[in-house]
C-alpha cells in the first residue's frame, strides 16, 4: 500500500505563480513511486484570481483540493487550517511562491521513509536579503536563542514535512497568536536538516514587511 503525502501551500494573492507552482510540483511528485501525494491549497483571503486558479486545478487533476479561509488571517492561521484538513501519513509544508524548491521534495521523503519524523530545510545564506533585514534577523536569533526554553532553529522557516505523529501534537496547541517554527522545536521527535538556497519569486511580490515581520517576532 502506498504512504500518502499531503502537500499544504498557503497562498494569498499568489494568482501570478500559482499555475507554474503547480506544474513544478506535479513534475516532481509524478516521478516519486511508492506514494500518493495530494496538494492541499489554503486560500487565505485572496482578493485577486487565486481561488479561481486552485478551482480550476481541482477540476483538472484528483489530487487537488483546497480550504477557503472566510478572510486574511495570515500565514500561521492558514497553515493550521492545511494541517486541521490534512489527512495523510505525512505533510509537507511550503510556500505558493516557489521560493521553496519542489525539486527537494524527493528528498525529504527519502529522509522521513528513512525513519526521521521532522525533515526541514534551512536556507544556505541570507544574500539575497538587504543589509537592514539580515541584521534584524541576526539580533532576533541573538535574543531569541538567549530567551527560548527549547532549541531554536536558525535559518529554518516552514519548509518540511512533518510525519503524522507531528502533525497530531501540533494540531493539540490552538494558540491564536502562532509562532508554529517554535512549535516544530517544542514538539520534539527525530530531525534531519536539508541545505537548500532560497529561490527568487517565481512572481508577484512579498507579503512581508517590516511590520508584520517585527509583530512576528515579538
Amino acid at each position: 500500500m502506498k504512504q500518502s503525502v499531503c502537500i499544504v501551500v498557503p497562498a494569498y494573492n499568489e494568482q501570478d505563480g500559482l499555475q507554474l507552482f503547480y506544474e513544478r510540483v506535479r513534475s516532481v511528485i509524478d516521478n516519486i513511486e511508492g506514494c500518493a501525494f495530494e496538494i492541499l491549497f489554503v486560500n487565505d483571503g485572496s482578493y485577486d484570481g487565486t481561488l479561481e486558479i486552485m478551482r480550476r486545478l481541482q477540476v483538472n487533476d484528483a489530487r487537488v483540493s483546497y480550504v477557503d479561509l472566510s478572510r486574511n488571517f495570515g500565514k500561521e492561521a492558514a497553515m493550521l487550517a492545511g494541517l486541521d484538513h490534512a489527512e495523510a501519513d505525512a505533510v509537507i509544508i511550503m510556500d505558493a511562491d516557489l521560493q521553496n524548491p519542489p525539486e527537494l521534495i524527493p528528498e525529504f521523503v527519502k529522509y522521513w521513509q528513512q525513519g526521521y519524523k521532522d525533515v526541514y530545510g534551512k536556507r544556505k545564506s541570507r544574500a539575497d536579503e538587504s543589509f537592514l533585514k539580515r541584521l534584524g534577523t541576526k539580533v532576533y536569533y541573538f535574543l531569541l536563542t538567549r530567551l527560548a526554553h527549547v532549541p531554536v532553529q536558525v535559518n529554518v522557516g516552514d519548509f518540511r514535512l512533518l510525519d503524522s505523529k507531528c502533525v497530531a501534537a501540533l494540531k493539540q496547541m490552538r494558540e491564536t497568536q502562532r509562532y508554529t517554527k517554535g512549535m516544530f522545536s517544542w514538539i520534539g521527535y527525530s530531525k534531519k536538516e536539508v541545505l537548500f538556497e532560497v529561490a527568487p519569486r517565481a512572481a508577484g511580490t512579498t507579503k512581508w514587511n517590516y511590520a508584520k515581520l517585527f509583530n512576528l517576532a515579538i
